[in-house]
């Protein structure tokens, strides 16, 4: 201003001016980004193919503990190359379970210099929160649905008699852990849901009332995400559905402290525009 006070809105875009950079310097801190990520995602992918085995026993865990005591259960696999591949497919997906930390910083770190300060602070407990509900929708899938699914198709071998041959149950390794691996990485992403409805609702995508309003139709949706997520059987698909449903209602209630504290902050900025009025009169 011509006096030589400034707004609030003077002072965030002399803050994200700071931040800004020529086109061909974000490119390069850009790859150096995606370079950082890559490198931490190949070094994990070593480190893990070392304990191959002990990250198979983890995932075959559940299959184990319901033929324990029956001698003879086994995994088979057909193709001369399918352990192999097996291997380096469960090194590689343990690998970005352990480098998800540093890969999340360097996207912060690409991200940030874009981003008011107040804006870095309220997306910072996001980042944050990320890993931890993933953890949380992996831990439900392996030691809650995936042995209760797996009883409950095991239930069909039957033992034959005269004239009928059994029906028994010898897993494919790949196929097995496949499954494993896709149910964990599933009810680890269907518990993003509160970080992903709070930021919507922080860009002004969706409020509150709306999502309130809307709860019914979001009660349905989740029965519908668990049928395609889990097994075709009640118990696992209620399962998920039940923790979405609460996670739905978490994300109500976050998305109104997210509206609380906006409204507050434009009250506050209005309040220093108005006191700055009449000084720029003068």
């Amino acid at each position: 201003m011509a006096d030589g006070t400034t707004t609030p809105e003077d002072d965030r875009e002399t803050e994200l001016e700071s931040g800004r950079m020529p086109l061909l310097e974000h490119l390069i801190e850009l790859r150096n980004r995606l370079m950082w990520a890559f490198g931490a995602i190949i070094v994990a992918f070593l480190v893990c193919y070392q304990f191959k085995e002990m990250i198979y026993r983890f995932l075959a865990h559940p299959l184990a503990e319901i033929y324990a005591g029956e001698p003879g259960r086994k995994m088979i696999f057909t193709a001369l190359t399918e352990a192999f591949f097996t291997y380096v497919k469960v090194s590689f997906w343990a690998a970005l379970c352990l480098s998800f930390p540093i890969v999340a910083i360097q996207v912060w770190k690409f991200v940030a210099p874009g981003l008011y300060k107040n804006e870095r602070h309220a997306f910072l407990p996001y980042l944050c929160a990320t890993p931890v509900l993933f953890t949380m929708g992996a831990s439900l899938a392996y030691f809650v649905v995936i042995p209760y699914a797996f009883r409950f198709f095991l239930s069909f071998e039957t033992p034959g008699g005269e004239g009928s041959l059994p029906i028994v149950s010898e897993p494919k390794v790949n196929e097995y852990l496949s499954l494993v691996m896709t149910l964990l990485f599933a009810f680890g992403v269907a518990f993003q849901l509160p970080v992903l409805l709070t930021l919507m609702a922080r860009a002004g995508l969706v409020t509150s009332a709306g999502l309130l309003s809307k709860w019914r139709y979001a009660v349905v949706g989740m029965f519908a995400v668990a049928a395609v997520l889990t097994p075709p059987d009640i118990v696992s698909q209620v399962s998920l559905a039940v923790p979405l449903i609460i996670l739905y209602f978490v994300s109500i209630y976050s998305c109104r402290l997210v509206e609380k504290a906006r409204a507050k902050r434009e009250a506050e900025e209005e309040a220093e525009l108005a006191g700055s009025k009449p000084a720029a009169g003068k």
